[in-house]
């Protein structure tokens, strides 16, 4: 998953969370009104919300254990080559530092 992808996503569940607080903010304000119409709007919003909130729930959970087995594989592969690894990252390093030498 690219960075882009994952910061776009991040930014998402973010707002959503924003949005889930601001409307429980509004259903507590709205609650000393009455009526029959009043009441049943209120219930339809809280079993949505819930629903969204479960939603939410499961695709951060579904996010980490992505990042988790991500994780896990870069763990094995420099295990498994730990030379070829240290030479990756030498060879990263000296990249980046010839390009921060640059400017």
């Amino acid at each position: 998953m690219t960075t882009a992808t994952e910061s776009a996503r991040r930014k998402l569940v973010d707002d959503f969370k924003a949005l889930t607080a601001d409307t429980e903010e509004l259903l507590r304000a709205t609650a000393t009104l009455t009526g029959e119409r009043a009441s049943a709007a209120r219930a339809r919003v809280e079993e949505r919300l819930r629903a969204a909130k479960d939603a939410v729930g499961e695709f951060s959970g579904d996010v980490v254990e992505r990042g988790r087995a991500a994780a896990e594989a870069a763990d094995r592969t420099v295990r498994d080559h730990p030379w070829e690894s240290v030479a990756i990252a030498a060879g990263l390093g000296f990249l980046l530092g010839m390009l921060t030498a640059r400017r």
